[in-house]
Formats: structure tokens, C-alpha cells, sequence
């Protein structure tokens, strides 16, 4: 699951690699520029989606909604894989 922090992390890194400063991106998206220091250091709870699409449309990226690639692993799927590797240390 992708959380507002890690997509004010993208955001910061994408940001510097276009060589912008906060305050040109959040001009740019027209967003407050303590919103975006507070999205990118991960201190900010709540954010709308209209100002995380202005956002990444800013920086040149978008937002994808898309089915998840397979399900959660159970406690006893991690707990099977861990016996599978401890069987493969004894056999080394």
C-alpha cells in the first residue's frame, strides 16, 4: 500500500533531479510551500488529492490506480518459507 509519505519521498527526489526548489515547485502547483516541506518530511497526516495530482503533475508524473499484484502473506505462508530456508541451510 503506498502511503502520503512515501509519495512525498518521490516527490522530493524527482524534485531535486529537476533541480527545483520547494518554493518553485509549490508556486508552480500552486500549492503552500510549508504543505510541500511538510508532504516531502513525512509531518503532514492529510493531504487532497487535488493538490497531490497538482503535485505530480507539476513534476512532470502521475497518480495509476491499479489492481494489487497478488495478495498479503498469512503468518503461516511466512512462517512455511522461514522452515524452507532454515531446510536449505542444514542441506548446505
Amino acid at each position: 500500500m503506498i502511503t502520503l509519505s512515501s509519495i512525498g519521498k518521490q516527490i522530493a527526489v524527482r524534485r531535486k533531479t529537476l533541480g527545483l526548489s520547494q518554493a518553485a515547485l509549490a508556486k508552480q502547483a500552486k500549492v503552500g510551500h510549508s504543505t510541500l516541506d511538510a508532504l516531502e518530511n513525512g509531518r503532514l497526516g492529510e493531504l487532497g488529492l487535488s493538490k497531490i495530482i497538482k503535485l505530480l503533475s507539476a513534476l512532470g508524473m502521475e497518480l495509476k490506480i491499479q489492481e494489487t499484484s497478488g495478495r498479503r502473506p498469512t503468518l503461516e505462508d511466512l512462517m512455511e518459507e522461514d522452515q524452507d530456508d532454515q531446510g536449505l541451510d542444514r542441506q548446505r
